[in-house]
């Protein structure tokens, strides 16, 4: 605990935390027909009321003819057989699409999925469409894949520092999901990556400059709002320092309530500036906003006293999924959605049991527990993110502009001109890089080979091979893996005896890891080796022995055919790093400060 908290602090110290100038009022909202929304309201039963509160998957890439065994995982969670049926049993307010539920396979097929769905809403008692949502922050979450266009994650803009880029960014991720039917982006990140040991940010975050995160996450919302799809900024009030993963425990800040407002607060103030749509909540116990140990999602304090109240927000708060065990450890699946509402939630996503989390909110509203006054409210506010994105007057998309606008050229070529500005340089012993093909013309790729990222073509080793071999180098590549045994390293070893520079992909290196002993094996050959961390820059930290060392903050496609274009001399490195490196034997000292990153002499 000693070194956590010495590392916490020095990362604060290195960031700049500076919070004033972000503070800002969000901008007044599209006017809208408020009396014909509050009609809209009046006419609802208490069951379409409720409905309209839950955001749901459902498994299957047809609303009408899902394969068979989506058939039955449909069967089983909810009691009918497809996404339609199920629309018309909850009367759902939203979906969220996973390419795990089948709901991704192509641009086409999500196309008609959306405008199965939306016909289902269409066909219900109110005649309302759905908001259709999934996690597209790309990097190395992308529920869809190619041929749609997959981009740099939010560390990787963060490393590249241009607004303009992560506008950009943004823009074509809205543009494509707006095409293909999907009208609500679980994205930007808004959590500031304070720990280094995060398990489950990290790379997902903009950095650890809070002042830096704001005008990115801003930069991203303005991106979503033009091309006509909602942002969601996420996670709130901000999950950027734990050691806990909120999927499968609750993570506790302990932050005072001045670090929280310079901190965690700004990338949130900036994103409401920008006029965010929605903000995701976060699973995690924030004592110095709410002593109760209600984890921030069931919190009246954070939800209607801070974000509300405090900050300004009047748009939708959605939880986050409610499968989550963060959310789950103090009260019932009965509860929990109850509690959320009560705090000043106003969408509920993905229940773990759809039917016990809808009596729970029809039995709270019958008590009396929750007011109808109360419901009212988040329906309007669901009702006019609806109208503002013009899904109560179409809610329909063109199937046949669907590959007219998915996956096009000028989106794939801004993808690798915006990836080519993020790949950072850390080291360059003796100037081994830019490598050449004269000088060093054959090379090995090793390293590990996690799962890719979705859609990719993967694994990083052949990706980074193939890049090479396109660049004119002769390459062999030979997995090892994210824990090398003692075989395979020797086989790495004796395979660069014929090579002149070995290239090592890193993942997620830490001090008992294999890796380690594989780079430092490979460097007593005596050929150059490069390392370059696949995810987390704080690989080098842990590294002895390496020439030169990159980090590509993600190991789609994307990025890791622009680091082989910066190794390889085509472009020149210029991203920095937006997190402060700590020191592997001292993590109460900086071994690369945020902002350092080398380049190469022209």
């Amino acid at each position: 605990m000693h070194d956590r908290n010495l590392s916490r602090r020095t990362l604060l110290t290195a960031s700049a935390l500076t919070a004033s100038a972000l503070a800002g009022a969000r901008p007044a909202a599209a006017s809208s027909r408020p009396d014909r929304l509050r009609r809209i309201v009046a006419g609802m039963s208490p069951e379409e009321k409720i409905g309209q509160l839950f955001v749901m998957r459902v498994y299957g890439h047809s609303a009408t003819d899902p394969d068979p065994a989506d058939a039955e995982a449909n069967l089983a969670r909810f009691g009918v057989r497809t996404a339609a049926e199920v629309v018309e049993r909850f009367h759902l307010g939203g979906i969220i699409y996973f390419a795990w539920a089948n709901n991704t396979r192509d641009p086409l097929q999500i196309a008609r999925l959306s405008n199965g769905i939306q016909r289902a809403g269409l066909a219900g008692r109110s005649r309302l469409p759905l908001l259709i949502a999934t996690d597209q922050e790309h990097g190395i979450v992308a529920r869809i894949g190619r041929p749609a266009t997959l981009l740099p994650g939010a560390m990787a803009l963060g490393a590249g520092g241009s607004r303009t880029d992560a506008r950009r960014a943004a823009g074509i991720a809205a543009a494509e999901l707006a095409a293909m039917g999907i009208t609500q982006n679980y994205a930007p990140v808004a959590d500031v990556n304070v720990d280094p040991g995060n398990p489950v940010i990290g790379v997902r975050s903009f950095g650890a400059d809070p002042r830096a995160a704001a005008r990115m996450v801003a930069a991203q919302v303005s991106g979503h709002r033009r091309t006509g799809v909602a942002a969601t900024a996420k996670h709130f009030p901000g999950h950027g320092d734990t050691t806990v993963d909120s999927h499968t425990g609750i993570p506790v800040i302990t932050h005072t309530r001045e670090e929280w407002g310079a901190l965690d607060a700004p990338p949130f103030r900036a994103a409401i500036a920008a006029g965010i749509d929605a903000v995701m909540t976060a699973h995690i116990q924030f004592p110095a906003l709410d002593p109760s140990n209600d984890p921030a999602t069931l919190s009246h304090p954070i939800l209607t006293g801070i974000l509300r109240q405090e900050l300004g927000f009047e748009g939708v708060v959605v939880t986050d999924a409610l499968t989550m065990q963060g959310v789950r450890e103090q009260y019932g699946d009965d509860r929990v959605p109850v509690l959320a509402l009560l705090a000043g939630a106003d969408q509920l996503l993905d229940p773990p049991d759809p039917a016990v989390a809808w009596r729970g909110v029809r039995d709270a509203l019958e008590s009396g527990e929750l007011s109808t006054a109360r419901i009212d409210e988040s329906i309007l506010r669901i009702l006019r993110l609806k109208e503002r994105l013009g899904l109560l007057r179409d809610p329909f998309v063109p199937e046949h502009a669907v590959e007219h606008r998915v996956g096009t050229r000028s989106h794939l070529a801004a993808a690798d001109r915006i990836a080519e500005g993020t790949t950072t340089l850390l080291t360059n012993t003796g100037g081994l890089l830019p490598l050449g093909r004269r000088r060093t013309p054959r090379l090995l790729v090793v390293g590990a080979d996690p799962a890719s990222p979705t859609g990719t073509t993967g694994p990083p080793t052949g990706v980074l091979a193939a890049a090479f071999a396109e660049a004119g180098f002769a390459v062999a590549a030979l997995p090892t893996g994210t824990s090398p045994t003692a075989e395979r390293i020797e086989e790495a070893v004796a395979a660069a005896a014929e090579r002149d520079v070995v290239v090592v992909g890193t993942y997620n290196v830490t001090a008992g890891s294999p890796q380690r002993t594989l780079v430092a094996r490979l460097a007593a050959t005596g050929v150059p080796v490069v390392a370059l961390a696949l995810r987390n820059p704080y690989d080098i930290a842990h590294l002895d022995g390496a020439t030169a060392s990159l980090a590509a903050y993600s190991w789609t496609d994307v990025e890791l055919r622009a680091a082989v274009r910066v190794i390889t001399g085509g472009v020149r490195p210029r991203g920095r790093l937006p997190v402060p490196v700590l020191r592997a034997d001292d993590p109460g000292r900086i071994l690369f400060p945020t902002g350092h990153g080398l380049s190469y002499r022209r």
